[in-house]
């Protein structure tokens, strides 16, 4: 048994001194007519420890750089004819045998070992799978006037400071997944490609560098080269579908939702404009944001399904962000008018500012949209000193109808209707006015009219079938726990109202000003009452509708209720 401990033992002792596996290094340098600085950048290269193959390709050229080459110690790959620059890269990458494999221009002056050592070292550490140079240098005019304006349209998420910088290295695996451009466009189609496949690509800094200056027709031939990869690339990868066909959609959905936002406006701030007229533009704006949002929608699952997904998600958002923002807005804004919203005697009633857009809910009423408020105080007309004139929306959110009784400081009024050309005059009389502390020329705001009347006494009357029925009320501030009752008169349903009845408090009820007697609200219960008057039987159901309300039923007087005949 003991020989097994022995074996056992050997190997934990492999497992801990085994070293990683070695990765061979090879560098692929492009050359063409380079005689004059082939031989320096091959001998700075060989001085890294970890670089264990240098190729040059000489690509066509009429100069010693084969020569030059061959003698500084780099194995040469001659091409008889110029072939261009990715063509020679692609050439070195084929013939390497090697792991990981760094491209290095054959014009740099300035080239170090260190500087080798920064562009291949993330590699062999595992912190990416391909890195590319930045450095600083005086030209540049491609980069900046060409590549990284295409670059920042049709990929917004790539952003390298240099993505042309000519100088990277990469895992040959790798490579085996990127087409390799014939021309200039070799090294920003590396990129695009790595990027659009998810490939982890790190932007090195390697400090300055000084290489041969092109002439102006270089640069020209470079510039077409650049930007027919990119627009290539951009073909292939579904970037002109986003930006053309769902642009054109992203254009027409961020329109319906404006237009929504603007009904929306409409509706609620903008007087002048008929309610209808917003109602009508939030549809029109509703309809086409859904139609083209869909339209978005379907056009990038195509895009998703087809082409590689890796990075595909942030130029979605940086190309999509007017659309995003816009219907953040939206939902802004939606939230802030539902945040607005309260729930009393079913009805919803939202109240963002002086303008309130109010939505009748509950099947037994008439089903309606209205826009309440603001209202101007003014003097009451002559001879009505007991009469106050409230416009029907006012009348609406206090909860009161024509012919009600308003006890204000002890002082009855009874409400009647504005005239119909003073749609939002409150005409009050001076008592009224004194007592409520507001005067001629007041604006009140529709959410703030609860607060103006609040501790006045309300008489209420309701018509039935048969019989009639007012209740007693005061206006409080809004308060949670609301109640619904419905009185029903010989089995047959003449009402119903609601309102606030305080626990443990009981209240009177009334028929013909004879008392018929009272009930309790004990601790959030309230039973239904039945009582016999006369040759009728009648009976008073409550629901707790757990609601908000400003009324708060009166405790000596609930109701009345008035018999017809």
């Amino acid at each position: 048994m003991s020989w097994l401990f022995v074996i056992l033992a050997f190997l934990l002792a492999s497992l801990k001194t085994s070293k990683p596996k070695y990765q061979k290094v090879s560098v692929i340098i492009p050359a063409f007519n380079e005689e004059n600085t082939v031989a320096k950048v091959v001998e700075v290269v060989k001085a890294v420890s970890f670089v264990d193959e240098i190729i040059v390709v000489n690509d066509g050229s009429s100069d010693k750089t084969a020569e030059e080459a061959e003698k500084a110690g780099a194995i040469v790959i001659n091409h008889e004819v110029n072939k261009g620059k990715g063509e020679a890269l692609h050439t070195g990458y084929k013939n390497a045998d090697c792991d990981i494999i760094a491209f290095i221009d054959a014009d740099i002056h300035n080239l170090t070992s260190k500087k080798v050592e920064a562009m291949i070292k993330p590699i062999l550490d595992g912190k990416a799978e391909i890195t590319k140079t930045k450095f600083a240098r005086e030209s540049g005019r491609v980069t900046e006037l060409t590549a990284k304006p295409l670059l920042n349209f049709f990929f917004p998420e790539i952003s390298f400071e240099q993505p042309l910088s000519g100088q990277f290295a990469a895992r040959k695996e790798i490579l085996k997944r990127i087409n390799f451009e014939k021309d200039y466009g070799v090294d920003v189609g590396i990129v695009i490609d790595a990027d659009v496949l998810g490939i982890s690509i790190l932007e090195v800094d390697i400090g300055a560098i000084e290489h041969d200056m092109s002439p102006l027709a270089d640069l020209n031939i470079m510039a077409n080269e650049v930007v027919r990869t990119i627009m290539s690339r951009a073909n292939k990868y579904g970037r002109v579908t986003m930006i053309d066909d769902i642009g054109y959609y992203i254009r027409m959905s961020i329109v319906g939702l404006s237009l929504v936002i603007l009904g929306l406006f409409t509706i609620f701030f903008v007087k002048f404009i008929p309610l209808s007229v917003g109602v009508i533009i939030s549809v029109i704006g509703i309809v086409l944001s859904i139609y083209y949002i869909v339209k978005v929608i379907i056009q990038s699952i195509i895009m998703y399904r087809k082409k590689p997904r890796a990075n595909l998600l942030k130029s979605f958002i940086r190309v999509h962000f007017p659309l995003i923002i816009s219907m953040l807005l939206l939902l802004l804004m939606l939230s802030t008018f539902l945040g607005a919203a309260t729930f009393d005697n079913g009805t919803i009633s939202i109240e963002p500012n002086s303008r309130n857009l109010i939505i009748f809910t509950d099947q037994r009423s008439d089903n309606a949209v209205s826009v309440r408020g603001p209202y101007t105080v003014d003097s009451a007309i002559e001879n009505e000193s007991n009469a106050i004139r409230m416009p029907s929306d006012a009348m609406m959110t206090l909860g009161v109808n024509v012919n009600d009784t308003i006890i204000i400081n002890d002082e009855s009024y009874i409400i009647n209707e504005t005239r119909n050309f003073e749609p939002d005059i409150l005409r009050l009389p001076l008592n009224a006015k004194n007592a409520l502390g507001i005067d001629n020329g007041n604006i009140i705001q529709n959410s703030r009219l609860e607060d103006v009347f609040e501790k006045s006494i309300i008489i209420h009357n309701l018509n039935g079938k048969n019989v009639s029925f007012a209740e007693k009320f005061s206006i409080q501030s809004r308060q949670p726990g609301g109640w619904t009752y419905e009185v029903i008169v010989d089995n047959v349903s003449e009402g119903y109202s609601s309102g606030i009845f305080k626990e443990n408090n009981s209240y009177s009820i009334f028929a013909d000003n004879s008392y018929l007697g009272t009930f309790t609200n004990s601790n959030g219960t309230i039973e239904n009452q039945n009582f016999t008057y006369g040759i009728h039987q009648i009976e008073i159901k409550f629901t707790n509708t757990n609601s908000t309300s400003i009324k708060q039923f009166d405790n000596d007087h609930f109701i009345d209720i008035k018999f017809n005949n």
